[in-house]
């Protein structure tokens, strides 16, 4: 039988993802598939490879908006909602792949998974996540929308749906729309208001995580938390 290898002969990015898989493919190759068609003066390879180069890093390519595609020569209206769609999908289909383990492993897990949910969000969220003593996400909450601190969050909403789930355990995040993951001073303030009243109620607070753009600060990674199993 007739083995096809990679670089026998010139392959079109399609007939090449079907015969070697999508891994091999460049993103040039995918995102050429993703367009279909080209303009007349250039191929669908060639317009993805201006796309590609024009946002430089695919995070660029992966914020881009509406408009900023359409100011690409090639990119109509329809081509530009189906590649928001496109990555729109992605994303829901790379969190979803986190988010069926409803047990919490560790904090770097966790902090992936936010990351996902959290990076594009233009206020702060604080979520509250409840567990069981297995570890288990109970619920996962948002508790507040706006600028996070000790004064405008307020523990007694986290608490009262604490004691609603019968939680054993309690994470808390939030993200910095800045994209920044560092804590802020009113964060470390918060973190401390609420690992005394877990103290209080026999709530083993397990950890803040205040979640960036790219990538996240665990209190209790950095050990200014430390979960009473510890």
């Amino acid at each position: 039988m007739y083995e096809i290898r990679e670089n026998s002969y010139p392959m079109q990015p399609r007939e090449r993802l079907e015969f070697f898989g999508a891994e091999k493919l460049s993103e040039q190759e995918l995102l050429a598939i993703l367009l279909r068609t080209g303009t007349s003066k250039c191929s669908a390879l060639e317009l993805a490879a201006i796309i590609l180069k024009k946002f430089e890093t695919l995070e660029n390519f992966r914020r881009s908006s509406i408009s900023e595609l359409r100011k690409i020569s090639g990119i109509g209206y329809a081509k530009a909602v189906e590649i928001r769609a496109m990555i729109e999908l992605g994303k829901r289909i790379q969190t979803t792949e986190r988010k069926r383990y409803g047990r919490v492993m560790s904090s770097d897990q966790l902090g992936k998974s936010l990351i996902d949910e959290m990076q594009d969000f233009d206020q702060e969220h604080l979520v509250a996540i409840y567990l069981d003593g297995q570890n288990q996400i109970i619920e996962k909450r948002t508790i507040f929308i706006g600028a996070v601190n000790h004064s405008t969050a307020n523990p007694r909403e986290i608490f009262h749906f604490a004691v609603k789930n019968l939680a054993v355990s309690l994470i808390i995040a939030h993200n910095h729309p800045s994209g920044r993951s560092s804590p802020s001073e009113p964060d470390r303030i918060f973190t401390s208001k609420i690992a005394e009243s877990c103290a209080m109620l026999g709530i083993n607070f397990v950890d803040h995580l205040v979640v960036g753009r790219q990538n996240y600060f665990s209190f209790r990674e950095n050990y200014l938390i430390k979960p009473k199993n510890e």
